[in-house]
């Protein structure tokens, strides 16, 4: 006697094939989802430089006197003032802000990591 002829879905149904077709597969991860306690120390990326073009005229007005301070005195209080303007608003930017990327500074994610650890098990 011949096996009887069942229609398609039946077959499908039977063998567990259109369960795949619904849900995806499910995956297992080796480790425990959560976050670890600190991540890597990391070197913002360094801004442009500042007060070159004074620097520029500074040396170069050295130079040209022999490197004597005197007359290059205007060029030198220059170069300076420069460079108090640009660590005052290095001073006054504030390390808890966000980047220009986005993105908190390494120290203050592992500072928030200390303060809320992740609780890998239960008591």
């Amino acid at each position: 006697m011949a096996a009887p002829s069942y229609p398609g879905w039946v077959t499908r149904w039977v063998s567990g094939q259109w369960r795949n077709k619904k849900r995806p597969p499910t995956l297992r991860p080796p480790r425990t989802l959560a976050l670890a306690d600190k991540v890597a120390n990391r070197r913002e990326q360094s801004t442009e430089a500042t007060c070159i073009t004074e620097m520029s005229v500074m040396m170069a007005c050295w130079k040209q006197n022999d490197f004597n301070d005197a007359p290059c005195a205007e060029e030198i209080r220059t170069f300076y003032d420069c460079v108090a303007k640009a660590e005052k608003e290095r001073r006054n930017q504030n390390e808890d802000t966000l980047s220009s990327r986005g993105n908190l500074p390494s120290s203050k994610v592992n500072k928030l990591l200390k303060r809320f650890p992740q609780i890998t098990r239960y008591v």
